[in-house]
């Protein structure tokens, strides 16, 4: 395997919204409970389009976006897995949303990559997870 280099030739964003509550320590101390109208806007991209001219189908992406924050949806973050046991931050959701998305992408969709992942709790509060492009065969 070689390490790929460059942008992907292709990319599709693919976006949610989902309403949700959290408390994060910050210095030791956890803040109160308070709710936010979190969006989160993927990127998966790809170096070659199928027979119908598709990268991959935005609705398969957007399911799997769907399937991965559902369990947050109108909830409390802190009593939800594995937020229950971590920091409920943007970042950490961003990690975790990310880390979903790829495997489900690898089993789904294997000719395309999740390129990151950019969680907004309020405006002007973003975090962004960015990974690495993954390797592919040699030529």
């Amino acid at each position: 395997m070689s390490a790929a280099t460059g942008p992907s030739s292709f990319a599709l964003e693919v976006e949610c919204e989902f309403a949700a509550a959290h408390a994060i320590i910050l210095m030791g101390e956890r803040e109160r409970l308070h709710g936010h109208n979190w969006r989160v806007v993927v990127s998966v991209a790809g170096d070659r389009l199928d027979g119908e001219e598709l990268l991959c189908d935005f609705h398969a992406v957007e399911r799997m976006l769907g399937a991965i924050v559902a369990p947050f949806r109108d909830g409390n973050l802190n009593e939800t897995a594995p937020f229950d046991r971590i920091n409920p931050t943007a970042e950490a959701l961003a990690r975790h949303i990310a880390a979903e998305l790829s495997a489900a992408l690898a089993r789904a969709a294997p000719a395309v990559h999740l390129e990151w992942v950019r969680v907004t709790e309020a405006p002007r509060c973003t975090a962004v997870v960015r990974l690495p492009r993954p390797a592919r065969p040699n030529s």
